[in-house]
């Protein structure tokens, strides 16, 4: 996820290589990094260069955020810290680094492909010009909406589980083209192509998708067909189900 906001951030011109400093302690990660962005990564931690930004962005998982931020505190806790690392409530970023300009990001994997939907809150502390700076850092790799933390469980639960769930579906879409007696490839092509022209109609026309359902809907057709079997195996009501087993397991990992 840092990569892919750094390379966001520099394919959109939002920032040059010189504008960022990178930093990760593992020689592999490091190396990584820099086969994609061309962005130098440094392995031991420079507090005097960490000293010099405006921001520090934290991309670490979440039960090595404790680690990540001890050496960090000092140099820090004047800035405006922007972290996401999953579940790590502001309350706690600020025991831990003493810093009072705090946003948190819950963002998804999408963002490795520039298609990323991010959900962010500040800290009560942070100004509109540290929101607007997120704001500008989270564009750079899609789409970003700025909520009240305790909205983010549900972003986790959408957004930031969603990709799975659209991943099954595609799945499920092509396995039922190979049912059918499409081959492998076809049918995953044509699967891929379906939920991409489908998501951009929504989003190009403006309409409300049960008003393009409509459009596709013909009166005892193939689709009206499908979709009374969708119906009856309980398709969208076991999707909000999903998306709200997911919030309420964020809330409990938020909880530990």
């Amino acid at each position: 996820m840092a990569s892919a906001i750094a390379g966001g951030l520099l394919r959109s011109g939002t920032m040059k290589a010189e504008d960022i400093g990178v930093f990760d302690p593992d020689p592999a990660a490091a190396k990584a990094f820099t086969q994609n962005i061309p962005i130098t990564v440094n392995t031991e931690l420079q507090t005097e260069k960490i000293a010099a930004f405006e921001a520090v962005l934290i991309a670490v998982k979440p039960q090595m955020i404790t680690t990540a931020l001890a050496p960090l505190a000092q140099v820090i806790k004047d800035k405006l810290l922007i972290s996401i690392a999953a579940g790590i409530p502001i309350a706690k970023l600020q025991e831990l680094t003493g810093c009072a300009r705090i946003v948190r990001v819950m963002p998804n994997t999408p963002a490795l492909v520039g298609y990323g939907a991010s959900g962010y809150a500040v800290s009560e502390n942070a100004g509109n010009a540290d929101a607007d700076f997120a704001q500008k850092i989270l564009s750079a790799i899609g789409v970003a909406v700025k909520l009240k933390e305790h909205d983010l469980d549900g972003v986790t639960a959408l957004s930031g589980s969603g990709p799975a769930y659209v991943f099954e579906f595609i799945q499920a879409l092509a396995d039922g083209g190979v049912a059918e007696g499409l081959t492998r490839d076809t049918a995953l092509q044509l699967a891929i192509q379906t939920v991409i022209g489908a998501a951009e109609m929504v989003r190009q026309t403006g309409e409300h998708p049960a008003s393009l359902k409509d459009k596709v809907t013909s009166p005892a057709g193939t689709t009206s067909r499908a979709l009374e079997e969708l119906a009856e195996r309980g398709f969208a009501g076991t999707v909000i189900k999903a998306v709200r087993a997911a919030a309420a397991r964020s809330r409990e990992l938020g909880k530990n």
